[in-house]
């Protein structure tokens, strides 16, 4: 291997990528992952569970807030650096309070803490994403992101596997706070983490914090193809986001037990995420993002249909193995290219609010959809619901010769 490329490999960035993926994944996978199985091991509906993905709207709508932490520079550690620590105390204590809720008394207190995790998580992710853009020359774009979806995806561990054997030993009281306190890793990474040189400063009012990230990003891409992108970036993962929003309570309908689904469908999970990560960012120094947004895509929606066979064979445990491999390993690989096209359809000048904006209205569809998915199972069964996932799918692949044609220059580029 080329030295240049093993030193974009591994450097002192790309470990502060992996950190900081730790710390924006954990929160998000407890609200995808701990809290369903919680409410459902309670004898809480599906119905009510889908409708909990409505919680997850501060990552919707944070390009909102995204200006302010652009403008405003916190008194201590500097402007990225004060903001990541003010989001991730928040977030030490909103987990921890959730061992302090009764699912039996009612799910209102849980929906509202809830709430309050989506959005110091999303506020969080404003300013890591921001941080990551500012940390990374382009030529690192790609594996930087790669590391970072890696890190983020190992982060589900926590919420969504060790969580899950605790249960079985320990009270959820007790599970929650074990979570919790897995956010010290994000703190002490801030801490010790050095802010990003201030190449470009910040903006001189709220207002043009406000303004000019649009404006630059309309002018750059030309008013038509600037709707085909955001298009493209609200579609291109919504069928695969579908398919995994119920994933552990599918488990659980299956017969699996919580030891099985923590030990087995996690792990499954975990590799082959990692793997196509990792895999993902190694040949996009190949292929390139547009083709590889191709080639991913393709894999990411036939994995999907893996699901809809497991829900025939039912409780085998080598096939859950099966299935979940070949999923999150399209998931992987697609999460990979489609972060970094996002990445690179920014303006170094506005990172926060367009990185904000671009992975808001990403959230958008994805929240709409995953809160009816329990409606939808509960209507059509299992296997038609994920060959609904797959046909979700095709639209973004569609999109694809208009915002990252295979052969020719990207469309987006700086």
């Amino acid at each position: 291997m080329p030295a240049s490329i093993w030193k974009s490999l591994v450097n002192p960035r790309m470990l502060l990528c992996v950190m900081t993926g730790f710390s924006s994944g954990m929160p998000l996978y407890v609200l995808y992952q701990l809290v369903p199985a919680w409410l459902r091991d309670e004898g809480v509906d599906l119905a009510t569970i889908g409708l909990f993905s409505i919680v997850a709207f501060p990552y919707t709508w944070k390009f909102l807030w995204s200006p302010l932490m652009d403008r405003l520079v916190p008194p201590v550690l500097g402007r990225r650096r004060g903001w990541a620590l003010a989001t991730q105390l928040a977030l030490l204590l909103s987990l921890s309070a959730f061992s302090l809720l009764d699912v039996q008394e009612g799910v209102g207190g849980v929906a509202l803490i809830a709430g309050l995790v989506a959005l110091f998580s999303a506020s969080q992710d404003i300013v890591l994403d921001a941080y990551r853009r500012e940390l990374l020359p382009d030529v690192e774009l790609g594996i930087g992101n790669a590391w970072f979806v890696n890190a983020y995806r190992i982060s589900s561990l926590v919420p969504g596997s060790l969580a899950l054997i605790l249960a079985d030993r320990i009270s959820w009281s007790q599970v929650h706070l074990v979570v919790a306190a897995f956010m010290g890793v994000g703190v002490v990474t801030t801490l010790l983490m050095p802010e990003p040189a201030a190449t470009v400063p910040a903006p001189r009012s709220l207002k043009a914090a406000i303004v000019e990230p649009f404006r630059a990003f309309f002018e750059r891409n030309g008013a038509t193809q600037a709707l085909w992108v955001l298009a493209f970036m609200l579609l291109y993962k919504l069928g695969d986001s579908m398919a995994t929003a119920l994933a552990t309570p599918f488990y659980l309908d299956l017969g699996f037990s919580k030891t099985q689904i923590g030990t087995l469908a996690k792990a499954a999970a975990l590799w082959s995420s990692v793997a196509g990560g990792l895999l993902g960012g190694a040949l996009m120094i190949k292929l390139g993002i547009n083709r590889s947004l191709w080639v991913f895509g393709g894999v990411q929606l036939v994995s999907i249909l893996g699901f809809a066979a497991l829900a025939e064979i039912g409780p085998v445990q080598s096939a859950l193995f099966a299935v979940v491999s070949f999923e999150y390993l399209g998931v992987g690989l697609g999460t990979a290219a489609f972060v970094a096209f996002i990445a690179r359809s920014t303006d170094r000048r506005y990172t926060a609010t367009q990185l904000a904006l671009l992975t808001s209205l990403t959230g958008v569809p994805r929240t709409f959809a995953n809160a009816s998915t329990g409606y939808l199972v509960e209507f059509m069964g299992y296997t038609g619901f994920f060959v609904l996932c797959t046909v979700v799918a095709i639209p973004g692949l569609l999109m694809l010769p208009k915002v990252a044609p295979w052969s020719g220059p990207p469309v987006v580029e700086d």
